[in-house]
């Protein structure tokens, strides 16, 4: 039995890297930088390919504690290259149980940087509220994020709500505390991340969501309420688009 490779943050973001290099496609990472209006270096290489440089070099490493892991994504995401983003992304999602509320912080500052929904999404759907759901003393700090000058915090306030959705337990409270002072809100970003909360919602109580829909109808954008009777079913989204548009 081979012991795991000693581990360095710097070394194995390098190792993550020279991966991915030969994977490099020009027309792709032109094409994916447009799309994000990014001003990063792009290697046009996909999530998927990422994920598995993370996940083979993780394996050489063994268990990882959350110091290696959080020197490990921040090595990743100091170099401007959008594919070493995505990678830290991802090495912060593979160890995402060892992760605390006292990393809030940092996370925090990485949406603030990213600007873009293509990282801000996951570290906050996926990372932020993998820990929310786990250690219920996060709950402070994202709350705050709720009312943030910054609408990419308060859109991730919104998408750590997603993880208890998913898993059966939505937040109703918080979700209505969080999104209902967001509604007069014109920013695109916005909009939609309430929408989709309510689409999510909507898998498992699309009751819930018609009920919650129709007593704001006259608050909702357009936005907001195509994504939250997207998932209803027929006859409750023929009803709410009747009564939308008749208030409009």
């Amino acid at each position: 039995m081979t012991s795991p490779d000693p581990f360095e943050a710097g070394a194995a973001a390098e190792a993550v890297v020279a991966a991915l290099r030969p994977l490099a496609s020009a027309g792709r990472a032109m094409a994916e930088r447009a799309y994000l209006k990014s001003d990063l270096e792009f290697l046009g290489v996909g999530v998927p390919a990422v994920r598995t440089a993370v996940i083979s070099a993780a394996r050489g490493y063994g268990q990882l504690g959350r110091d290696d892991v959080l020197a490990w994504a921040r090595a990743l995401w100091s170099g401007p290259l959008h594919e070493r983003r995505v990678a830290a992304i991802e090495v912060l999602r593979r160890y995402a149980a060892v992760l605390e509320p006292a990393d809030l912080p940092q996370l925090e500052a990485w949406i603030r940087a990213s600007r873009s929904w293509a990282y801000v999404d996951p570290l906050a759907a996926d990372i932020a509220g993998a820990i929310a759901r786990r250690d219920g003393g996060a709950w402070a700090r994202i709350d705050a994020w709720a009312a943030d000058p910054d609408f990419w915090i308060r859109r991730s306030a919104l998408l750590t709500l997603l993880p208890g959705i998913r898993s059966g337990q939505p937040d109703r409270e918080r979700f209505e505390r969080y999104a209902t002072p967001m509604l007069p809100e014109k920013e695109f970003f916005i909009r939609k991340a309430i929408g989709w909360v309510l689409r999510e919602t909507s898998k498992q109580d699309p009751a819930y969501v018609a009920a919650w829909t129709r007593a704001h109808l006259d608050q909702l954008s357009g936005v907001t309420f195509r994504e939250a009777v997207r998932r209803l079913p027929g006859p409750d989204a023929d009803a709410l688009t009747r009564a939308f548009r008749a208030r409009r």
